[in-house]
């Protein structure tokens, strides 16, 4: 007799088939800076250069340092965020992500380069370099910075002082006090100043301040009033304001 087909067990459980998990959107791609426009690259080195003091960059801040409307911010930073280079910390402002500190540091050794090849081969002035500086940044390549540096000696600061980027990244970041923060009779050395005023620039060589510089304070007016100043072996009044953009290294007295 031909056996019969074992009848199928309604009680036993039939094999799930395993969950499909839904596809993850790739996260944001760190850009490099030759697919960045200028305008991008502007946008990292103000976010770096105000996320020195400590915080986030928020939206007018960035704004501020760029000298366009704050309503233009968010769209830029929204886009450095797709492109991996900006995290956007809601209510705090924006921080770069490993990929935007490096291509914002390029910028910047690039920045900082020029300035030294147009003062050490170019007899430029000081006070002139900056805006200079920052049209050619953006078209300058890697290879032509190289040969630059180079061919001046692969100089450690600009001439206002602030420290060059390696071409690998690495930067000194050390917080300096300024000579508003010096004490009445303390002695310091000059390390750097802001650079984007030619006028303050001017000011200060009026006054001998310049990147080495000995400086130190004889009086300071009451109620946030100047500051009397031997520069060298001159004495100079110096507003506080002036004074907290200059940067100092103390010395022993």
């Amino acid at each position: 007799m031909p056996q019969s087909k074992p009848k199928p067990n309604p009680k036993a459980k039939s094999k799930s088939k395993p969950k499909q998990r839904r596809p993850q959107a790739p996260a944001p791609q760190p850009a490099t800076t030759g697919a960045l426009t200028g305008q991008a690259e502007d946008y990292l080195k103000a976010i770096y250069e105000l996320e020195q003091r400590g915080s986030a960059a928020g939206t007018n801040d960035i704004a501020a340092r760029l000298g366009i409307a704050a309503a233009s911010v968010t769209g830029m930073v929204q886009r450095l965020h797709r492109l991996g280079l900006v995290r956007a910390e809601r209510y705090r402002g924006a921080r770069l992500t490993e990929g935007g500190r490096a291509a914002a540091l390029q910028l910047i050794r690039r920045h900082r380069i020029i300035e030294c090849y147009l003062v050490e081969r170019l007899g430029f002035g000081w006070d002139d370099v900056h805006d200079e500086a920052e049209r050619l940044e953006h078209a300058a390549s890697d290879d032509l910075i190289a040969r630059m540096a180079d061919a001046i000696g692969n100089p450690t600061e600009d001439p206002h002082g602030a420290p060059i980027p390696t071409a690998a990244g690495e930067v000194d970041e050390t917080r300096l006090p300024s000579i508003a923060d010096l004490g009445e009779g303390e002695p310091a050395t000059v390390v750097r100043m802001s650079d984007r005023d030619p006028a303050f620039l001017r000011y200060l060589d009026e006054l001998g301040i310049r990147p080495g510089a000995t400086v130190q304070v004889l009086d300071r007016a009451p109620f946030g009033g100047p500051l009397t100043l031997r520069v060298g072996a001159n004495e100079h009044v110096v507003g506080t304001a002036a004074a907290g953009q200059v940067f100092i290294r103390l010395e022993p007295r």
